[in-house]
This record gives C-alpha cells, structure tokens and sequence, in this order.
C-alpha cells in the first residue's frame, strides 16, 4: 500500500508521475491500479492494457531499482512495451500525463546497467 501522505496531486496519473519523479517504483506501480481495474470492469480492454503497460513499467523499475533483481526487470519492461502502443489509441482524460508518464518511464530506464 502506498503512503498516501506524500502525495497532494488530485489525479491518479499526477501521483503516478510524483512517485517516479521520487524514485518510488514500487508505490507508483499501485497509484493506478484501481484505474485499471476500473476499466477491466467497464469492458474497456485497451484502457485497461494501456495502463497496465504503466504499471508495468513501474514495477519494471521497482524491481531493478529497489529490489535489486535485474532478471525480474528483464522479465516485466518488454510488457510495458508490448502495450506501450495502446496509449496512441485510446480516449483518455489529461493524455498528455500518460505520455509524461510515458517518457518518464523511458528516462529512468536509461540508468538500468545490465
């Protein structure tokens, strides 16, 4: 669960963006989960993916970075990729913060050394 107390951002993307900004991987990978459940619910299946690309991408970075298993990052970054496109086709609020989100995730792992 995540530490609701460092985060003021009204929007679960902005809190998303705050934690990698912050190096909180592990956290951010949980900002977004209950949009993504969300939008399973809703049978909204490439909102949902597009997302889960996100979160991936967090958790990607959470296990490189905080809990030092590189093989795991290798396993769980080509997932943030492979729905990485899904982002360019679907509708969603504030899509310019997905895209932030996006590239901040491509930033960060310019520092992944394996």
């Amino acid at each position: 669960m995540y530490d609701k107390e460092k985060f003021f951002q009204d929007k679960a993307i902005e809190r998303f963006i705050y934690s990698l900004e912050n190096g909180w991987f592990a956290e951010g990978h949980e900002l977004l989960e209950d949009d993504w459940n969300l939008y399973k619910k809703q049978g909204q299946k490439k909102k949902a993916l597009a997302l889960k690309g996100l979160i991936n991408g967090a958790t990607a970075l959470a296990l490189y970075f905080e809990k030092k298993r590189p093989h795991g990052y290798e396993k769980v970054w080509p997932v943030f990729l492979k729905y990485l496109p899904l982002l360019d086709e679907v509708k969603l609020e504030d899509k310019e913060k997905f895209y932030e989100a996006r590239d901040l995730l491509f930033k960060i792992n310019e520092k992944v050394k394996l």
